[in-house]
């Protein structure tokens, strides 16, 4: 697999069931200008980790809206999958009504071209943070059967407005409201000094 990152994030036009259970027949991320866009795959509809990492997004939802980025969700099911899923109660294997469009990527294309489709079949737990420019800054795989962390993609999509804002770069474990740091010998041994004392 090669690394997205810091390459343009491959278009595509696809059908996806939006948060209002509507359907988008020509769903690309361009509808979303000015925007950041976090990207996931998962594997498939009416699954087991998947429906844990979805309603965990959409109990986010509002953190990534207020910093400015949309989530959007991939699998290799069809539309009509999302929807019946959509409209199953949590409680018997659903996800209820989830805010955010799911795409539908039945002839796997999408997958394809975001390189995580795994032997053909299923997409990987893959993650892709887009900026508004439609450039890819940040990428995770995870195993099928390792579900991923949100906290994680929040604290990654923080870090890179940080870094959008000022001339800093982010350190290890990097918060908003702790240090960062200048890109130069000096700032990292000021950084260094500072983080020790």
């Amino acid at each position: 697999m090669n690394t997205l990152v810091r390459q343009p994030a491959p278009a595509f036009t696809a059908k996806a069931i939006m948060g209002n259970d509507l359907l988008n027949e020509e769903f690309n991320l361009e509808l979303y200008p000015d925007k950041f866009v976090l990207l996931f795959f998962y594997p498939l509809d009416f699954t087991f980790v998947c429906p844990s990492e979805i309603l965990a997004f959409d109990e986010s939802l509002e953190e990534f809206l207020d910093l400015d980025c949309e989530v959007v969700g991939v699998s290799v099911d069809s539309h009509h999958a999302h929807l019946a899923w959509k409209h199953t109660p949590v409680d018997r294997g659903g996800i209820g009504a989830i805010r955010f469009p799911l795409i539908g990527d039945l002839d796997k294309s999408i997958a394809r071209k975001y390189g995580v489709l795994s032997e053909e079949s299923v997409a990987l737990r893959a993650t892709f943070l887009i900026d508004p420019e439609r450039i890819i800054r940040h990428m995770a795989v995870n195993d099928l059967d390792l579900g991923r962390g949100i906290p994680e993609n929040l604290r990654i999509l923080k870090a890179l407005r940080h870094t959008r804002r000022t001339e800093e770069v982010c350190p290890a474990n990097w918060e908003p409201g702790t240090a960062a740091m200048t890109p130069s010998p000096e700032g990292v041994t000021r950084y260094l000094k500072d983080a020790r004392s």
